[in-house]
């Protein structure tokens, strides 16, 4: 497992929360983040879901869920509004930000900062705000319910 600081977050807005979700207010928690697109069917299958059962699964003190809507294609039909809507029809109710866009490049700002090759992407954030696991595609439940189970047995400080 990494052992990096995790680059911040750089969304243009936050969705299902009433102010915007920064790692640093998350310090003391595990993080999950999945990266996805509405129109990418490995997130909508797999990765959207399995999201959710985390969710459902953990206190929200023990472990935060956040979504990361990351487009790199299709930018024109991928927009906050089909978003919004997205979100409601597939019941996510977890904090989801809209990855900043970069100028001269399709790939956004956070993306870009972790280096993620696409989506689902799911990456794991210690309590001490470390990039912890990396993974690009689907991720077995049991492979991530032990990485999940190592992050939160680890002490809370230190």
């Amino acid at each position: 497992m990494h052992a990096d600081p995790a680059p911040p977050l750089q969304a243009s807005l936050w969705l299902n929360t009433p102010e915007p979700v920064s790692l640093a207010a998350l310090r003391g928690q595990v993080v999950l983040l999945h990266a996805f697109q509405m129109l990418c069917p490995g997130c909508v299958t797999h990765g959207i879901p399995q999201a959710q059962r985390v969710r459902r699964l953990f206190t929200a003190d023990e472990l935060a869920v956040i979504g990361l809507h990351t487009v790199f294609e299709h930018h024109e039909v991928m927009n906050a509004a089909a978003l919004r809507v997205f979100l409601h029809e597939y019941r996510i109710d977890f904090p989801v930000g809209i990855d900043q866009a970069g100028d001269d490049d399709p790939v956004p700002l956070t993306m870009r900062s972790y280096g993620l090759r696409g989506t689902p992407s799911l990456v794991l954030i210690d309590r001490r705000g470390r990039l912890r696991l990396q993974h690009f595609g689907q991720i077995d439940d049991l492979q991530l319910g032990a990485a999940i189970g190592q992050l939160l047995a680890e002490p809370r400080t230190g």
